[in-house]
């Protein structure tokens, strides 16, 4: 499918609305994230693969990264040519492996383990493609001790985020300065 849109903005996520017809089009009564392959302005050559989001009236965000936009050469206002088609094969789970360091950290805390395990798959691949990211040992024991913290049941920060003793993310900000168990001030 092609058409044309202009690239809007919700909160700091960029992105294109996929109506509720045309996403019937691409897979009839879906309502889940809906795997494609997504061309803007005919660029990349090959399709990038990436889910669409439900809005929840059938409608659909075709949420635009900076990978892609920078590929594309677009930003937040332009007007694009859109190609968009349903990808069967596209899984969303993690794509980097679990480090060694990382899995035999979890096997030393239970507790850490039991929440890794219970995390959405979009939460544990944001995690392992940060950790994909790290260069230098010091920042990978740095992220660790974060991690393992923020999946037991310390408060801290990890991955921009305050998490509460429970191992879980703050639902609603609370935009006083808090005091995380870690010695840092940070907004939660």
């Amino acid at each position: 499918m092609k058409f044309y849109s202009k690239i809007a903005i919700v909160g700091v996520n960029p992105y294109v609305l996929i109506d509720a017809h045309d996403a019937a089009l691409l897979c009839p009564n879906w309502r889940k994230p809906l795997p494609v392959s997504v061309r803007i302005d005919e660029k990349p050559k090959d399709p990038y693969h990436i889910n669409l989001m439900p809005v929840g009236d059938g409608s659909f965000y075709l949420y635009l990264n900076n990978e892609i936009r920078g590929i594309s050469g677009t930003k937040v206002g332009d007007t694009v040519l859109v190609e968009v088609e349903f990808n069967a094969t596209y899984k969303a789970g993690p794509v980097h492996p679990m480090p060694r360091w990382f899995s035999a950290a979890l096997d030393e805390n239970q507790r850490a383990k039991r929440t890794w395990v219970d995390l959405p798959p979009s939460r544990k691949k944001e995690v392992l493609r940060h950790f994909a990211k790290l260069k230098t040992p010091k920042a990978r024991e740095r992220n660790l001790l974060r991690a393992v913290s923020a999946f037991s049941d310390k408060e801290t920060r990890f991955l921009g985020r305050c998490w509460t003793r429970s191992g879980e993310m703050r639902k609603e900000p609370n935009q006083a300065l808090q005091h995380c168990d870690t010695g840092c001030h940070v907004s939660c």
